[in-house]
């Protein structure tokens, strides 16, 4: 597999996105399920395991049931893999424990809960409006001087809060940032902004995006006038799945998805193999973060970035969804 730089460190161009656990394994820990999907993980050629301390089914609380079960199964495997996880500035349950307070008792909780001495990449998962981003970049900054934390990156920031952090750390020798992870995907931009990614290559910064299948939108399952499969994600009666069916599963929307299908079917490819292949030939995307919750689909994942799209075909594909040519 192809692999990229963020920073010190090299990862695999397909990430695996570990909040499934919390999601598939509920409040029952399934080690020996966990273990054999990490496994296959590692076999197949993925490096980079993206979690968060607030990765559980009692989130926004961060309880950690992700980090834990991925600290419980990697073992002697550590050593295989680049761990990603992320610190909430805020915690609902925490709403006196702000700022570099926050950090350093969010970090020893996740090396605890991961069952390592050191996070490879330490992200800030949400701004914090309320602490200056010079204490909160001082805090990872000592930690990564105390080998704590390898690398430091953010999550869901604007352009403007991208510009200001790294101003501060360049003006300061702080510890900049190296990633900035985000929604983004070949419907989707970046939800704060188009910005984000003009920042991030002014910067020389990586992406790391979420939602690569725009919640299983581009895998093809959708359909016009149907609605939802049942299981999927949009499937039931709830106040939030009837939103996003109203926003996620229009008409338009599907429309075009099935132009995309036409048009990755034309050239030998299928559709998922498109979105990833789309992102990872961007190249400042680092590693395009994926959920599974079985081992061939963790396989078909890791296979389908290998399509390196030409500049023809960004062409058209901006065409289809009517958004401008990645630059």
């Amino acid at each position: 597999m192809k692999t990229r730089r963020i920073g010190s460190l090299e990862v695999s161009v397909v990430g695996f996105g570990a909040n499934n656990f919390t999601n598939f394994f509920g409040n029952v820990y399934q080690e020996s399920d966990a273990k054999r999907l990490v496994d296959s993980v590692i076999d197949a050629g993925i490096t980079l395991i993206d979690t968060a301390e607030e990765y559980s089914t009692k989130s926004p609380f961060g309880d950690g049931q992700s980090e834990q079960l991925l600290g419980a199964v990697l073992g002697a495997r550590r050593k295989d893999v680049i761990i990603a996880t992320k610190y909430t500035p805020n915690l609902q349950d925490r709403p006196n424990e702000r700022g570099r307070a926050r950090v350093i008792a969010a970090v020893e909780e996740s090396l605890t809960r991961l069952r390592t001495d050191y996070i490879d990449l330490y992200q800030q998962h949400f701004p914090d409006p309320d602490v200056p981003i010079d204490e909160l970049l001082e805090a990872n900054d000592r930690l990564v001087k105390d080998g704590k934390v390898r690398e430091i990156g953010c999550c869901n920031f604007t352009e403007q809060m991208i510009d200001d952090a790294i101003a501060a750390s360049e003006s300061k020798g702080l510890t900049r940032y190296a990633s900035v992870q985000t929604q983004y995907n070949v419907l989707d931009m970046p939800t704060e902004g188009p910005g984000v990614l003009d920042a991030v290559k002014r910067h020389n910064l990586m992406v790391l995006p979420y939602f690569p299948l725009a919640s299983g939108v581009l895998t093809g399952k959708y359909k016009q006038g149907q609605g939802a499969p049942a299981g999927s994600r949009f499937d039931g009666d709830t106040a939030v799945n009837n939103y996003l069916r109203g926003t996620q599963l229009t008409d338009a929307r599907i429309a075009v998805v099935e132009k995309l299908g036409a048009f990755a079917e034309e050239r030998g490819h299928t559709l998922v193999e498109l979105a990833f292949s789309w992102l990872a030939s961007q190249p400042f995307v680092a590693s395009v973060i994926a959920g599974a919750t079985k081992p061939e689909q963790v396989a078909s994942n890791a296979r389908a970035a290998e399509w390196q799209l030409s500049k023809d075909d960004f062409a058209a594909v901006a065409e289809i969804v009517g958004q401008k040519v990645p630059a």
